[in-house]
């Protein structure tokens, strides 16, 4: 079931971005704008609060929980909730000089951030709700990883920047593997790549989409007849094997023609059709514009979304 989780963080392409480990002695508020695709943040050391701007919306922040934020709303970290909010250049500028050494009352937490790129990330992303929190036990590697990114920022190391990054990598990898676990909303995928009727035959979609798979030939490898292998396929996916692998393939198309890299006869091939004339239809049925114009909306979007864009760590 992991396998099929590590190809779509791989696909996502993320990338993550340690903020800073802030130590803030109350009262303090920091907001957070949305333009961050996926905001990390745990506590150290003490407690804060976490909340949108809706009513209701407030989350406890404790030593050993981690709290994921999808972008979109803005949302604000304080001392309690409600409490009066900073930008994150004036936070920085009024809490750089507390130290937890000299104030033992002080709140020590971690603020990460996430960009994922294409169609797989985004599929990730809206699998979690909103605003997503999961306590550790003590056991739990979570835990570990909260430890250990704790005690790299504490110090200052040749190459940390690489460990930070990695670090939040395991947290975002463990976090979303938690909730999926745990949650009914998980992806269908997720939850499909769990039968071992079906776990096989998603794996071979998914690394090899170029292939022309049959039905039956993805029966076979799941070892079931060509009609249970359907019907089993149906019922856990919601759509026939062959939706499944068209949307899969353009799923691929649209990553390829997003990262600018590939002619179209490339993309053709790499998502299984035999002529760039093939998949222009298919695309072209599939999303109602031709594969360039569709590209090229893209490049647009992206030029924008470039300048437009701010950082939003403290």
């Amino acid at each position: 079931m992991d396998d099929l989780l590590s190809d779509h963080l791989v696909r996502a392409r993320a990338t993550g971005a340690v903020f800073a480990r802030t130590v803030a002695e109350p009262p303090w508020g920091l907001h957070l704008g949305g333009s961050t695709q996926l905001s990390v943040h745990t506590v150290v050391r003490g407690r804060g609060y976490l909340w949108l701007d809706t009513p209701g919306s407030s989350v406890e922040l404790i030593p050993g929980s981690v709290t994921l934020v999808r972008g979109g709303p803005h949302h604000y970290i304080g001392h309690e909730p409600g409490a009066a909010c900073l930008e994150p250049e004036e936070f920085r500028a009024r809490h750089a000089r507390t130290s937890p050494e000299d104030h033992p009352q002080a709140t020590v937490f971690l603020c990460g951030a996430y960009q994922f790129s294409g169609e797989v990330g985004s599929g990730l992303l809206d699998a979690l709700p909103q605003v997503l929190t999961l306590s550790a036990a003590d056991d739990d590697p979570l835990r570990d990883v909260i430890t250990l990114l704790s005690r790299e920022l504490v110090r200052s190391e040749l190459a940390q920047q690489i460990v930070l990054d990695r670090l939040l990598d395991l947290l975002l990898v463990l976090a979303i593997r938690c909730d999926f676990r745990r949650s009914a909303t998980a992806p269908r995928w997720y939850r499909a790549a769990a039968d071992p009727r079906l776990a096989a035959a998603l794996q071979a979609m998914h690394e090899n989409a170029a292939h022309p798979w049959t039905v039956p030939e993805l029966a076979a490898i799941s070892g079931l007849s060509r009609a249970a292998f359907a019907r089993v396929f149906r019922e856990a996916l919601g759509q026939a094997p062959m939706q499944y692998l068209t949307e899969w393939r353009m799923t691929v198309a649209r990553d390829h023609l997003r990262a600018d890299e590939l002619t179209l006869p490339q993309i053709a091939d790499a998502a299984g059709y035999g002529s760039p004339f093939a998949f222009a239809a298919a695309f072209r049925r599939h999303h109602g514009e031709p594969p360039g114009t569709w590209r090229q909306r893209e490049r647009a979007t992206a030029a924008t979304r470039l300048l437009t864009n701010t950082h939003p760590g403290p």
